[in-house]
């Protein structure tokens, strides 16, 4: 890792002018829920008070009209307070990092390759991702990006159709190029219940063995008592999940806040963080000059940069054919 502290001061600089403008974002989007909450209140008086609705309707209407006038204007700062963030500070703080590291917060991860990634048995209906953060660290080329996947369900009912939306998943895919082309596919995923009854279906009626992947039995316990491990080629698995992998992915796990999936697939390794927050957005309502969102952002990135280390991606035991 190279630690560049040169634009330490540019990046002062730039935090105390994105200061002024998070203020001025704050301070009209606060002024825009007063008038609307006056206007809204105008109107609740005048509906009860019925000789005085119509003194209260028009100021009422005229406060809402100002305040979502001003609310819209409050969003199209924001904007481009947002943006200067991203470019400004998120950028330059990734240089600190490694200077081969460079966002670009209006792209992600494609739904192809989310789907591709066969992290997920269950396709989404709803997508998005940003925030993808592009870099190498040594030889390994890897990259990151926020992702929201969902998929809806429709329920008939008696008063119509009724739609609900499910997650699939929220947070972090990484992915790093294995150096190696793979023969199959090997998918590693949480010991939860869920995969712990399609354990013992594998184990028991192969023929419902999903994507004609079977169950991989491994000699690690700690590993097996996390993960349920996939493949369509039981060899390349092996070969793949050697002990050193094993306890590396293990090692991985216990420093993530949740369980991680993990796949191999083409020439690729993909691993899914389940988060609970969106990560690279500026504070609204909150200094910026603390630091403390921008320093949560930076140990993300600093996670996800060494996890190439942390699984010895470096070490080019194959060679791509």
């Amino acid at each position: 890792m190279t630690e560049d502290t040169s634009g330490s001061n540019v990046l002062t600089s730039t935090l105390d002018e994105l200061e002024k403008q998070r203020k001025a974002v704050a301070d009209l989007k606060i002024n825009s829920f007063i008038f609307i909450g006056a206007g809204i209140l105008f109107f609740v008086l005048g509906f009860f008070l019925a000789d005085l609705f119509l003194v209260g309707a028009i100021p009422g209407l005229a406060s809402l009209i100002f305040g979502f006038v001003k609310l819209n204007k409050g969003s199209q700062m924001f904007s481009e307070y947002r943006h200067g963030f991203k470019q400004k500070v998120i950028a330059v703080a990734l240089k600190s990092i490694d200077q081969s590291l460079e966002i670009d917060y209006q792209t992600g991860l494609s739904e192809g390759n989310f789907v591709s990634s066969q992290l997920f048995s269950q396709e989404p209906d709803r997508y998005s991702s940003q925030d993808q953060i592009l870099g190498s660290a040594g030889k390994t080329r890897f990259g990151f990006s926020e992702v929201h996947a969902e998929y809806k369900t429709e329920t008939q009912t008696k008063n119509g159709k009724r739609t609900e939306w499910h997650q699939i998943f929220k947070g972090i895919i990484f992915c790093a190029d294995f150096n190696k082309h793979f023969n199959g596919v090997t998918v590693i995923r949480p010991k939860d219940f869920g995969s712990s009854i399609g354990t013992w279906i594998s184990n028991n009626i192969p023929v419902f063995s999903s994507n004609s992947r079977e169950l991989v039995k491994l000699e690690n316990p700690d590993f097996n008592n996390c993960f349920v491990t996939y493949s369509t080629d039981q060899v390349e698995a092996r070969y793949i999940l050697t002990p050193a992998m094993m306890e590396r992915l293990c090692e991985l796990e216990n420093k993530s806040k949740y369980t991680i999936s993990v796949s191999f697939i083409d020439t690729y390794m993909y691993i899914a963080f389940p988060l609970n927050k969106d990560y690279f957005e500026p504070p609204q309502f909150k200094t910026l000059l603390d630091q403390e969102s921008l320093n949560a952002d930076l140990d993300v990135i600093r996670f996800m940069y060494g996890i190439v280390e942390e699984l010895d991606l470096n070490t080019r035991i194959w060679g791509k054919q």
